[in-house]
């Protein structure tokens, strides 16, 4: 809410403890997309989406947007953990891994 800092809310979700117990939930290996927000009751929330096992697979770039009519409160947190079953259906994005080949990229 708009009685917190950005920090509060990083310090509970920017952990091993947090981020392994969800990463072991779901079976992914991938590390986990963010976002941050400090805003009040209603302010809109992105949760951007990717692959849970290759951050790198284009097709499951995906963002969540909605809103919470009456949270957070001034003086709560808002804790949101965004999850699909599947890509965006007829992507048409090329393969990223193919892409920094091309350019020349050494790490891929």
């Amino acid at each position: 809410g708009t009685d917190g800092e950005m920090e509060h809310a990083s310090a509970l979700i920017h952990t091993l403890r947090f981020g392994n117990h969800y990463r072991k939930a779901v079976g992914a290996k991938s590390y986990l997309a963010f976002t941050n927000i400090r805003g009040p009751a209603n302010a809109p929330v992105m949760i951007p989406l990717m692959h849970k096992a290759d951050e790198g697979m284009r097709s499951h770039y995906l963002t969540i947007h909605f809103a919470i009519p009456d949270a957070p409160a001034h003086d709560e947190i808002l804790v949101a953990l965004g999850a699909s079953i599947g890509g965006r259906p007829h992507h048409r994005i090329g393969n990223r891994y193919e892409d920094l080949q091309e350019l020349g990229a050494t790490n891929v």
